[in-house]
Order: C-alpha cells, then structure tokens, then sequence
C-alpha cells in the first residue's frame, strides 16, 4: 500500500482556517491516502524555512494562511524556487477586499479565532488538565491553580474541563478506599484545593447506573449505601484535616459547581 501524501499547512495562527478548507476539499478525494501536517503560530523566516525543509523531504503540498505580505511571499517565493507545489488561501483574497473597501488589511494573525495571550491560556490550561485527569500524573498537581478531590462519581472530570476551558490549570486526584492519598496531594497548599462530596442516596444512583452502563452487577459493593456512607465519612474526615474547602455537588450543573470552587478558592 502506498504510504500517505503529505499536505503541510502553515499558518502565522492557529492553522484551523487551512485545515477545514483542505479538509473540505479532500473529502472530494476520498480514495487517497493523505496526512495533513499543520504548522501553527509561523511568525518569522526561520520557521518558514524549516518548515519548507520539512514540506520538501516529504514531496508534500504547501496550503498557507499568513496575512503578513512580506512571509506570505517569502513562503511563495521559497516554494517556487524549491519546485514544491503552493496554493496561498488568504492573500489573494486579501488583495480583492483591499480593492473592495479601498484600504490595506490590518495583517494582524488570529484575529478570526481571537487568538491572543488569553487563547493560548486556555490550550495550556486544557492540555494541562488532561495530563492531570483522574490521578494521571500526581507529581506536577503543585503547578495546578486548583486542585479538584474526592470520591468516585463527584463530578471531579467533568468539573476539571469547564474550568480548563476558562483557562484555569486543574488537576484533579480521586480518593480510594484502602489506598492512601497520594502524598503530593497533601502537601498541595490547602488554599488551592476543593473538596467535592455529595448526597450518598444520590451517589448511589450514579454508581448503580455506571455500572450497568458496563454491563455489571449494579448491587456490587461499588454502589452498596452503607460502603458509599464509609467511603463518605472518610473522605470528609480527610477533608477537615486538611482544611480543604468542602463544596456538595449533589444537584448542582458543572457550571454552577464550577463557579462555586472559583469563590471558595477567592479566584472570582
């Protein structure tokens, strides 16, 4: 089987608008086998030309979205001198709405997705966050702006992601009975973490549900009241030990929990 072709799209933001235009434009090409390689953020010649090195090892088509004029022509020129196959989306288009409005565009990347010191916040608080999903990766919770506790089914995932997506860093550790907490998570300042518990008639109902969804025994001990009744009066324990800010999620939607962890931890 042939190996893929390569498509490279530069971009001096992003790369979403030169990815969803070749990627509506492949879909009429659907038998062929094609990776698309975006290069995002290309503010200067130097990554021009790597990028081009790159682009020409591979044999690969070059899409760009730059609205600087002086790299848009530099990539234009490089390709052309390379013999690499080019198609510049933005700049042609640019030069029309120059002559329709009657003045030069501003040359600002980004600007179509806002992107700007609070965008690229937000991706580091998301990337982040995933890392550190679920216990994942407990040795780096000390860079976490919030750190999120508790037992199975407390709502800390969901939680996590709406609060990454506001751009804030968050790490969150579940509590396992029998298994003692993770060491870094009590060495975290207690300011920076919330505690989240819930209504153990409530937890039930979500154990049961879970495990059914996973085609298991829903009177397991996972989902038994009294196990759940243990397991809470331990974790709120630890919780008053450590002096965590304790928030119930029980009825409560992501966001309202969320905005709830923000004013305990005075972030709002």
């Amino acid at each position: 089987m042939a190996s893929a072709r390569q498509v490279f799209l530069l971009s001096d933001a992003t790369g979403e608008t030169a990815e969803k235009i070749a990627m509506a434009a492949l879909t009429q090409f659907s038998a062929e086998a094609v990776r698309l390689r975006r290069i995002s953020n290309v503010r200067d010649k130097n990554q021009v030309y790597e990028a081009l090195d790159e682009a020409l090892q591979e044999r690969g088509l070059v899409i760009y979205t730059i609205v600087n004029r002086e790299l848009a022509k530099l990539v234009h020129d490089e390709c052309d001198a390379l013999s690499l196959s080019s198609l510049d989306l933005l700049t042609p288009l640019l030069i029309k709405l120059t002559e329709f409005f009657g003045y030069s565009p501003r040359e600002t990347p980004g600007l179509l997705h806002g992107v700007g010191e609070a965008y690229f916040r937000r991706i580091e608080a998301v990337e982040f966050t995933v890392k550190h999903d679920d216990g994942q990766e407990t040795r780096g919770i000390h860079k976490a702006d919030i750190v999120l506790t508790g037992i199975s089914r407390t709502s800390k995932t969901p939680i996590s992601v709406y609060l990454a997506h506001r751009g804030w860093r968050v790490a969150n550790v579940p509590l396992v009975t029998g298994i003692a907490p993770p060491p870094e998570l009590l060495e975290v300042d207690p300011h920076r973490v919330a505690a989240l518990t819930i209504d153990a008639q409530r937890l039930v109902e979500l154990r049961a549900a879970r495990l059914r969804n996973l085609g298991q025994d829903p009177r397991s001990a996972y989902a038994d009241y009294e196990e759940i009744e243990q397991e809470l009066r331990q974790a709120r324990a630890l919780f008053r030990r450590q002096k965590w800010a304790i928030i119930n999620v029980t009825g409560k939607a992501v966001e309202e929990t969320a905005n709830e962890v923000l004013e305990k931890l005075k972030l709002k």
